[in-house]
């Protein structure tokens, strides 16, 4: 899948696999280069163990619907850049909801990446007729992520009482041309 600067990369069994094993094996696999200081944000060890589990679990039928690799092209002389991790926590549950989040590296943020990668995530889980809300959680102190999701369209649901995150949903008839 591909946005205006990015391509995303669904992640696979081997690439978590290789992922866990460490950004190096990942960025062989990828042929990319991975910055020091990955994974980023709460694209955590936990995170990278629960996609595996689930991979494991489901098959190559549930490949797109956990993470995905944000990838930044250069130039055909250099590497292609690992920027950030995004995803959804599954594929859409029988009241046809859907969760996505998304991180990325410090040095890429705040340059429009995120809202590309969420715009996409938002587009791609549309694409799927059972597909009837996505949501998202974010932490209100954390105001781009907060920002990039009313960007895509996101409206603020309610908050999480245990955890203090706000949720955010888009409905399919909300987004024009979907």
């Amino acid at each position: 899948m591909f946005t205006n600067h990015l391509e995303l990369i669904a992640a696979k069994l081997d690439h978590v696999c290789a992922e866990l094993d460490g950004p190096e094996h990942l960025a062989s696999l990828l042929d990319v280069h991975v910055e020091p200081g990955w994974p980023p944000g709460e694209y955590d060890r936990d995170a990278q163990e629960f996609f595996r589990d689930r991979l494991q679990e489901g098959g190559l039928g549930v490949v797109g619907w956990y993470g995905w690799y944000a990838v930044r092209p250069v130039n055909p002389d250099e590497p292609s850049i690992l920027v950030g991790a995004a995803g959804y926590i599954g594929p859409p549950d029988d009241a046809g909801e859907v969760e996505i989040g998304f991180s990325l590296m410090p040095r890429w943020q705040g340059l429009g990446y995120a809202t590309e990668i969420c715009r996409a995530l938002v587009e791609n889980a549309l694409a799927d007729d059972r597909v009837k809300k996505v949501v998202a959680h974010a932490s209100p102190l954390n105001l781009p992520s907060c920002r990039v999701l009313e960007k895509c369209g996101f409206h603020s649901a309610d908050v999480d009482e245990e955890t203090g995150n706000k949720r955010f949903e888009i409905l399919r008839g909300n987004i024009p041309g979907v």
